[in-house]
Formats: structure tokens, sequence, C-alpha cells
């Protein structure tokens, strides 16, 4: 017997009855020549504008001379002006989401909004616009046939290195956001646990700051120990399978781990050896550590 499976189906940029449409409408990442033109004709011609902070987004109306109705939706309102905003859009209000910057929905409350609308049959229309990770990945130099979003890193430190671990054996270019203020403990938690890959870290798209530092993570992580971490970043980091594919010195493969460190040991202390031999397997030092001394 089949199993019966329920669709839902949506028509393109069309009505659902007496629904309205959700939009969800791309602005700049920081230069506001990448607003298009469809972006502003939606924002002028919706019901209602939510956005994720009105006051960023103000200043981003008030430039194209948008005098659309704002409302406030974001990760500490939403379980109230969620439901709201579903319920105008059921009554037939079209509505625009935007987020801070770039597409709505992606690490942002949006994604929920999206989910409340399509459950309830409501016709959701992207916009699309600009984007922070992808940007970072087409200039990485990094390959970008496959990849993965990963978000934002956990703040704790232990969930990080987990997080990080759960990362490690993924064979596609990795994309992440991180803060500045957070950016150097990351990238060393991601030297710990990943080793010592092909990364790019990537600041202020699209600004006028905007910059590139690429290499290893271990250069990167050297480069903002002379340079302080300023603006919003994007790091993309190269995959497993990469690492494997190109690192054609491998000459520890053979050995053991105790092996390792002791080679390392013969022109360094064993805490450098250590981390010198887990930088160059793409494991956590205490790894190491705990394999050497039982």
């Amino acid at each position: 017997m089949r199993t019966q499976r329920s669709y839902s189906i949506q028509a393109s940029n069309g009505m659902n009855g007496e629904a309205g449409t959700l939009y969800l409408v791309g602005t700049p990442i920081g230069n506001l020549e990448d607003m298009t033109m469809r972006a502003i004709r939606t924002l002028k011609e919706v019901d209602l504008i939510a956005a994720e902070d009105t006051r960023q987004s103000r200043k981003l109306l008030t430039h194209f001379d948008i005098h659309t109705r704002l409302v406030s939706y974001h990760e500490h309102n939403k379980a109230a002006s969620g439901p709201e905003l579903i319920r105008l859009l059921t009554e037939g209000q079209s509505i625009a989401l935007v987020s801070d910057a770039g597409l709505p929905a992606i690490s942002d409350p949006g994604a929920d909004l999206v989910a409340d609308a399509t459950a309830q049959g409501i016709p959701v229309v992207p916009v699309p616009g600009a984007n922070a990770a992808l940007s970072a990945l087409i200039m990485s130099g990094l390959p970008t046939d496959r990849f993965l979003f990963a978000g934002f890193p956990p703040r704790e430190k232990k969930s990080l290195g987990k997080w990080l671990k759960d990362l490690s054996g993924q064979t596609v270019t990795l994309i992440m956001y991180e803060s500045p203020h957070r950016l150097t403990k990351t990238l060393d938690a991601m030297l710990e646990q990943l080793g010592d890959r092909r990364a790019a870290v990537i600041r202020e798209l699209t600004k006028r700051h905007e910059e590139a530092v690429r290499g290893t993570l271990s250069e990167c992580q050297d480069w903002f120990r002379d340079h302080d971490p300023l603006g919003e970043f994007c790091i993309v980091v190269e995959g497993a399978e990469a690492v494997q594919s190109s690192n054609e010195d491998m000459w520890w493969f053979e050995l053991d781990v105790a092996a390792h460190v002791a080679h390392y040991e013969t022109t360094m202390d064993r805490k450098e050896a250590i981390k010198k031999a887990a930088i160059d397997r793409g494991v956590p030092k205490r790894d190491v550590y705990n394999e050497v001394n039982r």
C-alpha cells in the first residue's frame, strides 16, 4: 500500500485565496548601491515592513524615500509579534520582512515567521539581494562547488570545541559568521579542532574597509594578533577532503602519535611538540596529550 503524502503547493508570486503575501526582501550588507530596484518597489508597495532593527531599517527607508509603516520583529519579541504578523497576513495584508543587512531568515528569527506562514498556506516570495556568506565564499579562493553555512559559532568555550569537532569531518568548504571581539578566540579553537587548514577571514564586505586575509588558520591567527579585528567577519575554511588532497607533506602518516610527538621533541619542548603534532593531524591537543601520557 502506498503511503499518502501531504504536499504544499504555492503558485508563482501568487496569492492563496484572500491571504496576503510575505515578501523576504534582501537589503544591502554595506554598500547601498546593492539595493535592487525590485526591493525598493516591493518595500513601497507592501502594507507593512517587519524589521529586525527598526532604527537601522529606517535609515535605509529614508535613503530610498520609502514611507511604508515599519514594525519590529526580532528574536526577543517574535513570540508576540509573530502571531500578530500571521494574523495580518491571513486577513489579506502584504508584509515585507527585512533583516539588519542581507537576506532575511538566515541566522535570524525570520526563519520562524516563514515556517509559520507556510504552515498557514500563506504565499512566501523571496526578493533576492546581497548575502555576506556567499559573497565571502566566492572571493575566498577556496572551493565553491560544495559548501556548508554554519552560522554563528557558540560563545561558550566547551560548546565551541564540540561544535567545531562535529564540523571537522565535513569534506565541503565551511562558512561561518563571527563578531570582532570573539574572532581570535574562535580562530584559536578552529586551529585546535580542525588543524591548520587554508582559510579566508573577510571583514566589512562591500564597505569602504573591505578586507580579506587569506592563508592557513595559523597565518590568519598571527595576522590578527598584530591587527585589531574591526567590523563584522565571515570565516571561510577548506573542508577535510581538500586538506587531505592538498597536504602532500604528510611525512608523519606512518608514525603513531607518540613517535610523532617524539620527532618534534628533538627541537622543541614537549608542550610545543604536542601542539605541533595536533595541528598536523587535525585533532585537539588534548587528544594527543592523552595518547602520549597513557
